[in-house]
């Protein structure tokens, strides 16, 4: 089913993920840690049991990280659980960038990601891909730039670079790190990456 961003229908959950995106941008008491991780859960679940579908283009532009979890590993289970959420110290900015490569090929695009600390920026680029049915974006950083004080110090292609582009196509998923998107409105996008941590990011540049 494909979602409507603008839909009136908002579950418990959305309502205290609003709450979360809206108190990290204004500085204000965002709800707790554990309240966050619930919502999150809440979310996922409902996204696979209403089996929604958000298009490519819902995740255009630039968004901040404000909330993550960690995971940890479960030796007598085999498995991993998830670790403690936090938010993201103000002080540091973490964005992700998404943009269309060409309107001819809609499920493909570029990925960015930036963190600054201080005077210090850290960019990082390559190409993604979405596969809709299961709001799945895969990628691969192939070019890392590293500025202090507005000039570039380091700019150099990760591993092979362009061969590595022209590879991507190619690589089974399995092999790639993504983010499974379970929930997208137009102020705030929610995922579980690869290694099963979940994660919550803000428009950037809100209308």
């Amino acid at each position: 089913m494909t979602t409507d961003l603008t839909s009136s229908i908002t579950p418990d959950f959305h309502s205290i993920l609003s709450q979360t995106a809206i108190a990290y941008r204004e500085g204000s008491k965002p709800p707790k840690a554990d309240v966050v991780v619930n919502a999150l859960l809440q979310a996922e679940k409902y996204a696979k049991q209403q089996r929604l579908n958000y298009p490519f283009d819902s995740l255009m532009g630039k968004w901040r990280l404000c909330f993550v979890t960690g995971t940890k590993k479960i030796r007598k289970r085999g498995g991993i659980v998830l670790g403690k959420g936090f938010y993201v110290p103000r002080f540091t900015s973490v964005h992700i960038s998404f943009s269309i490569i060409t309107e001819q090929v809609l499920d493909r695009g570029e990925i960015g990601n930036q963190v600054q600390l201080g005077s210090i920026l850290l960019n990082l680029n390559g190409p993604a891909k979405y596969l809709g049915n299961k709001n799945l974006l895969a990628f691969d950083f192939t070019q890392m730039q590293i500025s202090f004080s507005d000039r570039v110090v380091y700019n150099r292609q990760i591993r092979s670079g362009k061969t590595q582009t022209l590879d991507f196509d190619n690589q089974p998923i399995a092999k790639l790190p993504f983010f499974a998107f379970f929930l997208l409105t137009e102020d705030f996008i929610a995922a579980r990456g690869r290694g099963g941590g979940l994660a919550i990011w803000i428009k950037a540049n809100p209308n």
